[in-house]
């Protein structure tokens, strides 16, 4: 139970860290919340990109059985880093309205 926490938590910082730096240099507010499905297929197929583009069949219904088959701890946890990821995009537009031009 402890390590389910200290996870939720964990992602939540990395990915609010991640979009907010990228936000902050790309000045896309909202990029990493649609980059982060990706990153999510990423993390759980554990398959090589490189097999998308040469054997693209095998590899997406690979990743989409593992995908439909995650167990709902690790649906809250990849859930608490997307929520990461919209609590810096909102803190980005309320930084910006204050009048915080970040680069």
């Amino acid at each position: 139970m402890i390590q389910l926490v200290v996870s939720i938590i964990l992602y939540f910082v990395i990915f609010f860290g991640l979009a907010f730096i990228l936000n902050m240099l790309l000045r896309r507010t909202w990029l990493m919340a649609f980059i982060y499905p990706l990153i999510v297929v990423m993390i759980v197929d554990n398959i090589s990109t490189i097999e998308y583009f040469t054997n693209p069949g095998e590899a997406i219904s690979i990743a989409g059985e593992r995908l439909v088959s995650m167990t709902p701890v690790d649906i809250i946890i990849l859930s608490a880093g997307f929520a990461g990821t919209i609590v810096s995009g909102i803190v980005i537009k309320i930084l910006r309205n204050s009048g915080y031009r970040m680069f």
